[in-house]
């Protein structure tokens, strides 16, 4: 992990699309801007958990669901 200090309106780059700003300090929290391309997602940490969640067990279709599905089509 990289750990950086930076102090308000300072600036981060990530690669040469992502740029992050310490926009706020307001007691315990900081609030950042980030510039990046629509093509990535940017997410809080609990929302990219559940997505990822949801994806895992959206992926695990029984072969009786396949069966159920061709039958539809």
């Amino acid at each position: 992990m990289l750990i950086l200090t930076r102090k308000l309106g300072e600036k981060i780059n990530i690669g040469d699309d992502i740029t992050v700003t310490l926009l706020e300090i307001k007691g315990a929290q900081v609030k950042l801007g980030i510039d990046a391309p629509k093509r990535i997602g940017i997410h809080r940490n609990e929302i990219y958990e559940k997505i990822r969640e949801e994806n895992l067990r959206s992926s695990n279709i029984s072969g009786s669901d396949l069966s159920k599905a061709a039958a539809l089509l």
